[in-house]
């Protein structure tokens, strides 16, 4: 059995804020295993069967998770026109047009991601896609992946008008006149993409997966959380196992639907039945996705009270509390984990409310639930993550004053409720366990830019900008530690997110110590190499 011993560098065994003790000089891992640290990992460098990694200054560090991504959509991003780059809605057409240049037996244009910004309240209107795109019907997804831009002949082929209602669950934005604008929240904008955009086929959904977790491979991370997953992702999963093409682990959360969760409740258990049966130790299925509401910034995250510029809406909750209550008692009662969107403060309140009702029938059964990015917290609901044993994964790229939220989210919250969020510090600090995730494609999967973030609260790019709600700000150990030990937690398992002895040898090798560079420098950090269970699955040479 080879021996892999790592030295010349800094060893990161066990980061958290108390550094002393959690550091050595050697790290030696066999068998997928760490089995010595130190002078006792020195001492194998000279037996037989051994490699030796010569970190070159650099660090080994616990490699990091993802606790909420869409890889699977993140992936097929690069089979549509490149508009994420657009630096406005010119940028955006001229894409468009460049790709249906480049494509022109296209019969649908679909792609992703724009920047909601570009246009006052989010709505963009499909006379302007019409420009470029004729009669060919084109879909564009926003940035928050809550909302679609159709053009005119898309439009058509839905067979949408002025006399086409809302749907449950989501809104169709319209002119004067009644007639669909061009921009679709929420359900509007899932039933589109579900029910009137051409599906992707399953070879073109495998190599999204494998272009997603190379991609992360190659920043040091071998565990993610699907937070989206529908009942045809899985035979794309499974195949993607059995052709070896899953170059991280991926844990699936099947999204439960208000309208069929009892349906559902069965299938769920077969498809975890299923993967189970696989033993792959890179596909998990133990986790059901609730969205409790949608995004702030196109007024659909559910609030407590109205919006501060909108004041006769508080948003579009996705379930009937009733029926929140019901569905997650039964999933938790099957054993599932819970993973459950919640944007605005009344969807926390709500999601906090079932968690809290779930565990009632058998309150010593050991939970690992989670709420998902935390955006707006009322600060009488902060202790509750800690006394309810919730886990609380936030997207810590979020918590700066970027054009979005000056634009957009603060002024359709006002004050007080500006202040209120990405409470991160405040949750930590209560004494809960905090998971980090990028929500990529929302916004980037380099947790690096985002570890900076949440220690600093702006952007790395800008190292003078005042921090936004400095006192959410959290030191770079407690930081690191919601990407590894925070991260283990959400994956349900007890033998990963250190390097000690005995413990799963996930590991990444970066340029520097992440822990002890200025926050702003850690977005420069380079990725030497990534392990998981031992086996490399990045090197920068391959």
């Amino acid at each position: 059995m080879q021996t892999t011993v790592f030295t010349g560098g800094t060893i990161l065994v066990h980061p958290t804020p108390e550094t002393e003790g959690t550091t050595s000089h050697a790290l030696a891992i066999q068998g997928g295993v760490v089995v010595a640290i130190g002078s006792e990992a020195e001492a194998l460098a000279t037996g037989h069967n051994v490699e030796v990694i010569n970190l070159a200054g650099g660090t080994l560090a616990p490699a990091l998770g993802d606790g909420h991504a869409h890889p699977m959509l993140g992936g097929l991003e690069s089979l549509g026109p490149a508009i994420r780059q657009a630096a406005d809605i010119p940028g955006i057409l001229e894409a468009v047009k460049n790709w249906r240049a480049e494509n022109p037996a296209a019969t649908w244009i679909v792609g992703g991601s724009y920047d909601a910004t570009f246009a006052p309240g989010g709505h963009f209107d499909a006379h302007w896609l019409d420009e470029v795109t004729g009669d060919i019907p084109t879909v564009l997804r926003s940035w928050d992946y809550h909302t679609v831009w159709v053009n005119s002949a898309a439009l058509a082929a839905a067979g949408m008008t002025a006399e086409t209602p809302d749907p449950p669950l989501g809104r169709i934005v319209r002119r004067e006149d009644g007639s669909p604008l061009g921009t679709l929240q929420e359900a509007a904008a899932n039933d589109f993409l579900a029910n009137i955009a051409p599906s992707y086929t399953v070879e073109e959904r495998i190599g999204a997966l494998e272009r997603a977790t190379l991609a992360y491979a190659a920043q040091g991370t071998t565990w993610i959380q699907d937070a989206w997953v529908e009942a045809n992702d899985l035979e794309v999963y499974l195949a993607a196992v059995a052709q070896n093409r899953l170059h991280t682990r991926v844990n699936l959360a099947f999204r439960a639907d208000p309208a069929r969760w009892r349906a559902q409740l069965h299938e769920f258990v077969a498809a975890r039945e299923t993967v189970r049966n696989l033993g792959a130790d890179r596909l998990n299925g133990e986790t059901v996705k609730f969205f409790l509401d949608g995004v702030i910034e196109s007024h659909t995250a559910a609030l407590l009270e109205p919006y501060a510029d909108l004041p006769e809406e508080q948003g579009l909750p996705n379930w009937s509390r009733e029926e929140l209550l019901a569905a997650t008692q039964a999933f938790d009662t099957e054993g599932f984990q819970l993973h459950l969107h919640a944007i605005g403060d009344a969807a926390n309140r709500n999601a906090l409310d079932a968690i809290e009702a779930a565990t009632l029938a058998d309150p010593d059964r050991e939970r690992h639930h989670v709420i998902a990015h935390v955006a707006l917290l009322d600060p009488a609901d902060v202790s509750r993550f800690a006394k309810l044993g919730v886990i609380a994964n936030f997207e810590p790229y979020w918590a700066q004053c970027d054009a979005v939220m000056r634009d957009l989210t603060i002024p359709h919250l006002g004050h007080p409720r500006d202040s209120w969020q990405y409470l991160i510090g405040s949750v930590q600090r209560s004494g809960a366990t905090v998971s980090f995730g990028s929500d990529w494609p929302v916004t980037t999967l380099d947790w690096r830019p985002a570890l900076s973030t949440a220690i600093t609260r702006h952007s790395h790019e800008n190292p003078d900008a005042e921090s936004w709600l400095p006192e959410e700000r959290i030191d770079a150990a407690t930081a690191f530690a919601a990407y590894t030990t925070g991260i283990a937690r959400q994956a349900l398992v007890q033998d990963r997110g250190t390097l000690e002895v005995g413990m799963v040898a996930d590991a990444v090798w970066l340029s520097a110590d992440p822990l002890s560079v200025a926050p702003e420098a850690i977005a420069d950090l380079t990725i030497h190499g990534t392990w998981l269970a031992g086996e490399r699955t990045f090197s920068p040479t391959t």
